[in-house]
């Protein structure tokens, strides 16, 4: 029933853009927070963006200037553009929800960004 569905990974050279997709399906989507964690191979999973019920938002200090989150309440679907991608930004993504009272948190499955030549 609960699911948080990611899409639009991909392999993208260094400067490009790349635009991904979580689709929350199951449960009240404007209750939730929404944020995007990444995680690379041998480093601790990290929070990339935030964006709050009232459309409050916040970066980490490394993808500031450069990514975007936003969310549609109506498609109930967050977004992460990513533009300026840095081989450093290569990870497995994740889209999180999480409510406040009572406590409760979604993950999605992971989508791969590689940024590469």
């Amino acid at each position: 029933q609960v699911q948080l569905v990611e899409s639009g990974g991909g392999l993208v050279p260094p400067g490009g853009s790349l635009r991904l997709s979580c689709a929350a399906s199951g449960f009240t989507f404007i209750l939730y927070a929404m944020r995007w964690f990444r995680q690379a191979p041998g480093k601790e999973r990290e929070l990339v963006a935030a964006i709050g019920s009232g459309g409050d938002t916040t970066y980490t200090d490394s993808v500031k200037g450069r990514f975007t989150i936003s969310r549609d309440n109506a498609k109930k679907t967050v977004y992460l553009q990513m533009n300026s991608l840095k081989p450093d930004d290569t990870a497995v993504y994740y889209c999180n929800a999480i409510r406040a009272l009572p406590r409760a948190e979604k993950w999605g499955q992971g989508t791969q960004v590689t940024v590469s030549s």
